[in-house]
This record gives structure tokens, sequence and C-alpha cells, in this order.
């Protein structure tokens, strides 16, 4: 890599972290991007030269994260796994649950950005199509296997993201998370997801 591209991956890498730090001491839509670009130590017109907008590099951090992902669960060689399955099931919670931990920030940015563009504008369910992609592969396979699924795959995975994202939502903003632990919280919602309500063997299983 030339100086300049290495001075350019510099500068990008910083303006990400200082867009990090100022989302969670600010929130999204109380940042600016001169502050991102005073946090960064960078001239204002240096963030012009890697994003369009505070959105862009929003999307960055999310392409950022998804990156994360696919490098823990979904490579190419990802075989299909067994949802049905409580330690399998786990694996997929307790990584989408550390990675939300470990990006809050982004998370609470996003779920800004999303609520100011308003249901009307679709953005909450095409993020949760996209985030769920993996758990939707594994249910139709698990469908195709002839597994009777509570619904489509599709919307079965989306309502697991919907309710994980937001119970980080609400969790991981609080320093103490109402005294549960990681641990605790994935085991809840693995528990929940694998046997639903009625529990495991209850009147309504399946």
């Amino acid at each position: 890599m030339g100086v300049r591209k290495a001075r350019a991956a510099e500068t990008e890498a910083a303006l990400k972290e200082a867009a990090r730090r100022q989302f969670a001491e600010r929130g999204y839509l109380n940042t600016k991007i001169t502050d991102i670009t005073a946090a960064a130590g960078r001239a204002t017109g240096s963030f012009y030269d890697h994003f369009a907008s505070k959105e862009e590099l929003l999307q960055a951090l999310l392409a950022d994260m998804h990156g994360k992902a696919h490098d823990q669960l979904a490579g190419e060689d990802h075989p299909p796994h067994d949802l049905t399955d409580r330690n399998q099931l786990r694996e997929h919670l307790a990584v989408a649950w550390r990675l939300m931990r470990d990006n809050r920030p982004v998370m609470v940015a996003l779920f800004e950005s999303a609520m100011v563009a308003g249901p009307g504008a679709g953005e909450i369910w095409r993020r949760l199509i996209e985030d769920t992609r993996v758990l939707r592969d594994h249910l139709e396979h698990l469908r195709e296997t002839g597994h009777r699924l509570p619904g489509d795959p599709e919307l079965v995975a989306a309502a697991m993201g919907g309710m994980l994202s937001m119970l980080a939502y609400a969790l991981l903003g609080d320093d103490t998370r109402a005294g549960r632990s990681d641990d605790e919280v994935i085991d809840t919602l693995t528990g929940l997801l694998l046997h639903g309500v009625a529990g495991p063997g209850g009147p309504g299983h399946v």
C-alpha cells in the first residue's frame, strides 16, 4: 500500500472511530459532521473525501458490523445449522448479542436514523431482512427438511431479529443492564425461541 493510500485508510479509520465515540456521547441525531472531524483531529473537508454524508458513514459502520458477523458465522462454507438444537441456536444468538454489545453506538445510531425516516420508508423492515439473512437461510433449510415452522422463514427470522435488537437497545444502554449478565440474556432468549411460551413439551408445543 502506497503512502497516500495508507494515509487515506488511516483517516477513514479515524473518522469511523470518532463517529462511534460521538454517537455514544451525543446520539446520532445530535452529532454533526464537524463534531466527528474535530474528534478525529481532521479537517472538515477530509470527511467528504471518504463519505458523502453522515448517513453514508453510518452505513459503512454497519457494513463493518456485517463483515464481523460474516467472519464469525456466515462464511461461504457455513453449513446449514439446525436451529432446533439448543447449542446451535444459542451460538447464533450469542454472536449477534455480543456483536450488538460491542457496537452499541452503531446500534443506537441505526435505531435513531430509522425512527426519523418513519415506518413508511420501510427502512427498519429492510434492515431486519438484511441482518437476519443467516437465520432465514437456516430456517428455510429446516422447512425443506420437513420441520414445521411457526410461519414463513423470512418473517420468523425478522421476528427473532427484532426481539433481539430491541432487547439489546434497551438493556445495553444501561451499564448495570438491570443486573442481567450476557449469559442470562442469551440463555433466556435461547429458551424462549427454542420452546416458545408453552415450554418444552407443553400443550402447544410442536
